[in-house]
């Protein structure tokens, strides 16, 4: 069976992996454990969450993939574009793009050719703009968790009204915040994964279309280290 490994941003979303990708994509054949980025080590102890710079992430990818060079390994990321550090590969060139999905395009592009030099089974993963933008991809699934703040689940679905899809939601004011200013009680690792498992994949993958790309890619990995052409695609 295909394994995934999946280096990502924080606590939500490697809570989000385990509870609610982890079983999608093991129902298609493929394997998932995530563990937040490395980013630092002292007296023996390693602290993970929270990317301040690059070089901390290709630390922490580049161990793992010498430490599982199995056939059948992948990896990939679940990082935000919001705040992204810029020491990022192709940074200053991805501030010329025309939309905030080509930035990050362009930014995973430069992340894929900066990791896969040493031709590891890399598949990388920026998401537009954080992960709370997942959250609308239906605002009233945050009813299940605040029941008696029906005012402020419409007003979520009013701002979700007004934007194209979820990764439209832009950093003037990203989507964590605009949750925040009307649940101020949303705590984003315990409440963010678990509206999420209530929307369900299916609905995030209809609603956030990079989002479905990388779903895709993921889905359809091999089930052995044969040749795959979602590797060499970006």
């Amino acid at each position: 069976m295909t394994s995934l490994n999946l280096v990502v941003e924080g606590q939500t979303e490697e809570t989000f992996v385990r509870d609610v990708l982890r079983p999608y994509l093991a129902a298609r054949g493929v394997t998932c454990r995530a563990r937040c980025v490395e980013t630092a080590r002292k007296h023996g102890k390693i602290y993970r969450g929270g990317l301040t710079d690059y070089s901390k992430l290709k630390r922490d990818l580049m161990r793992w993939i010498r430490e599982d060079r199995r056939p059948e390994a992948y990896f990939s990321t679940m990082i935000d574009l919001y705040a992204i550090p810029a020491d990022f590969p192709g940074y200053e060139e991805a501030d010329s793009a025309r939309s905030d999905l080509e930035r990050a395009l362009r930014l995973e592009k430069r992340l894929h050719q900066d990791i896969n030099h040493e031709r590891a089974r890399f598949i990388p993963y920026i998401q537009v703009h954080e992960f709370e933008a997942l959250l609308f991809a239906d605002p009233e699934a945050f009813q299940t968790r605040f029941p008696r703040k029906q005012k402020q689940v419409e007003a979520l679905v009013r701002i979700r009204e007004r934007f194209g899809t979820p990764e439209h939601i832009d950093n003037e004011l990203p989507p964590s915040k605009r949750i925040l200013a009307e649940l101020r009680s949303y705590e984003k690792v315990i409440d963010g994964p678990t509206i999420a498992g209530r929307i369900g994949m299916e609905r995030l993958r209809r609603e956030c279309p990079h989002f479905n790309d990388w779903i895709e890619r993921l889905a359809a990995l091999p089930g052995r280290g044969g040749s795959n052409p979602a590797l060499g695609s970006f």
